[in-house]
């Protein structure tokens, strides 16, 4: 569960971390006005998502009248699919130097990370492919509750060489670094980033702040979560793509294999999935990769996770198969209703509503290869049946095998053998 970030900063400042003066949240730009902010002023939007600065998510306002009129401008914009509602406001400070100070798990061994940079301010992503020189990174194998003084110094000598005039503050960066690592172990972090940690004349602050629960260890936390006022649990939503955050708001789980703004390669195929249940889905992304490994020289990607079990109305179905023709990378989707709890005749009423629906409004068209079997199998099949007889333009390029004579991987095959052949 991820904190918002005027949040995080309360439990930074709950641990002794210091931030720059807060000024409250604000829906409306009017309520500058009551909120007692000097200036200048940091606006700040208040959405569960990395990125914010490059979005134009956050603003600074020289007065009054230009922090009004700003606030106007954001509040109301999307940013990354996430709606912005809500602003905070923060003292805006005059920055000497700035790095970067995270503190994470190692998903391989679930070893506990501290990582340090004086480049701060930037992703630290992008730090580590051009100057990987400019990271230190310490890995505690014994999963230590508070950070080791000697690793503590260590660390801290690293940004104090990297910031200007970055020794004179080394013990309070030296403290932070202690704080941060502290907070992680106590409140069961995922993650807990500072970036940046900014440098002043009279120290350093926390200028951001990054806090993401693990979902897990949720029950443990009810005092932090009462400080808080966080009343509902929010799931992990760190850095959705576009179609992730479209999935969740349609209510079906989704995950994208790809990076977003993923370049295609002209020589790859590219298949959605929209499988039976989760189970299923992880198979479903196997036996394709393996399909294109055997038979098409490694050529076949798959580009989804997709649950599309647990009963889903036909109109969630729909959605399933639009949002995948909607993805431009698709190639073609393979389809498979195994059907126990979910109904095969509201799965194929689903497809077939989008497949009618996307021919009538113009809208890109894709090949769907599949097959369907149990729950409500008859009704299924005969309305498909009735369907191809209806409407056969529309649903040209939809194959579904009825039954389980044929095994997915040479459904797989087939529609992959004469999608590439019909694209040549």
């Amino acid at each position: 569960m991820r904190l918002y970030e005027n949040e995080a900063k309360r439990v930074f400042e709950k641990e002794g971390i210091p931030v720059p003066r807060q000024y409250g949240v604000i829906c409306r730009p009017e309520d500058i006005k009551e909120s007692g902010a000097a200036f200048p002023l940091m606006l700040k939007s208040l959405v569960l998502i990395g990125g914010r600065g490059k979005a134009g998510g956050i603003k600074k306002a020289k007065d009054a009248a230009d922090a009004a009129a700003l606030a106007g401008t954001m509040l109301g914009t999307v940013i990354r699919g996430y709606p912005v509602d809500m602003l905070m406001l923060e003292q805006a400070v005059k920055e000497k130097g700035a790095a970067y100070v995270g503190v994470t798990m190692n998903p391989a061994t679930y070893n506990t990370i501290i990582m340090v940079s004086p480049s701060g301010g930037v992703e630290i992503e992008k730090v580590a492919r051009e100057q990987p020189e400019a990271i230190l990174k310490i890995e505690f194998e014994e999963n230590e509750k508070e950070l080791p003084p000697e690793a503590a110094r260590q660390l801290a000598q690293f940004l104090a060489v990297g910031l200007p005039d970055g020794e004179m503050h080394r013990e309070a960066i030296q403290d932070i670094l202690a704080k941060l690592y502290g907070a992680f172990q106590k409140y069961d972090c995922k993650v807990a980033e500072i970036n940046p940690l900014i440098l002043t004349a009279a120290g350093p602050v926390a200028a951001d702040a990054k806090i993401v629960l693990d979902d897990n260890a949720l029950y443990r936390q009810e005092t932090i979560l009462s400080f808080l006022n966080i009343r509902e649990v929010r799931h992990d939503v760190s850095e959705p793509t576009r179609n992730e955050v479209r999935a969740r708001k349609a209510g079906f789980p989704y995950v994208d294999l790809l990076p977003e703004d993923y370049k295609k390669d002209p020589k790859k195929f590219y298949v959605g999935l929209v499988p039976g249940g989760a189970g299923y889905g992880i198979f479903s992304i196997d036996e394709t990769a393996n399909v294109g490994d055997r038979f098409f020289q490694g050529r076949v990607v798959p580009v989804n996770f997709m649950d599309s079990g647990g009963g889903p109305s036909k109109e969630k179905v729909a959605e399933m198969f639009h949002l995948l023709m909607d993805y431009d990378i698709v190639d073609l989707i393979i389809t498979s209703r195994f059907g126990g709890i979910s109904s095969c005749d509201t799965f194929i009423r689903g497809l077939v509503e989008c497949l009618r629906q996307r021919h009538r409004d113009g809208r890109r068209m894709l090949p769907v290869y599949g097959r369907m079997v149990g729950t409500d199998l008859p009704s299924a099949r005969e309305f498909l049946e009735k369907a191809k007889r209806e409407t056969p333009e529309e649903l040209k390029d939809m194959h579904i095998v009825v039954g389980n004579r044929t095994i997915m991987a040479e459904v797989i095959r087939e529609g992959i053998e004469q999608a590439l052949e019909a694209g040549k």
